[in-house]
């Protein structure tokens, strides 16, 4: 699967972990930045892989800021976007059944379980389809609403 990934400064460091472990599995990295731990700002990086997967670039996104937040905002900014935050496995793990999010939000700061199990977890969940599938395309139908 390609992957793309991208992170602030405050990021970076994680980012830069999670590169091997992508590839280790097997899966191709597509680097949207940042590409130091210079300051720089979230929200042009957010955007850049949100526009990556929403346009079939890369099958899924992995964004990683200090908080997880400011990048879920802006990557669900992006039509046909689906950016969870998610600390836990348990999350991970349902943004996928539930939510068929294509987009993983980490924080750098605040995972409660390791880093790479939670991504491993959310790559390897699928979507569950039945009664969420209804309710992803009533987000995508006011997602088209919101877009004309």
């Amino acid at each position: 699967m390609k992957i793309a990934i991208g992170a602030d400064h405050r990021g970076f460091q994680k980012k830069e972990e999670l590169k091997p472990f992508l590839k280790k599995q097997g899966h191709e990295v597509a680097d949207v930045g940042a590409h130091s731990s210079e300051s720089c700002d979230y929200p042009e990086i957010g955007h850049r892989l949100a526009l990556t997967v929403a346009r079939g670039d890369a099958e899924r996104g992995i964004l990683v800021c200090m908080s997880g937040i400011g990048m879920s905002i802006v990557a669900n900014k992006t039509k046909g976007i689906r950016a969870a935050l998610c600390h836990n496995l348990k999350f991970a793990r349902l943004s996928r059944q539930h939510n068929d999010a294509n987009v993983l939000v980490l924080s750098a700061e605040d995972l409660t379980e390791p880093m790479e199990a939670v991504v491993d977890a959310w790559l390897k969940t699928p979507f569950e389809g039945g009664r969420h599938e209804r309710r992803v395309k009533q987000i995508g139908e006011i997602e088209e609403r919101q877009c004309k």
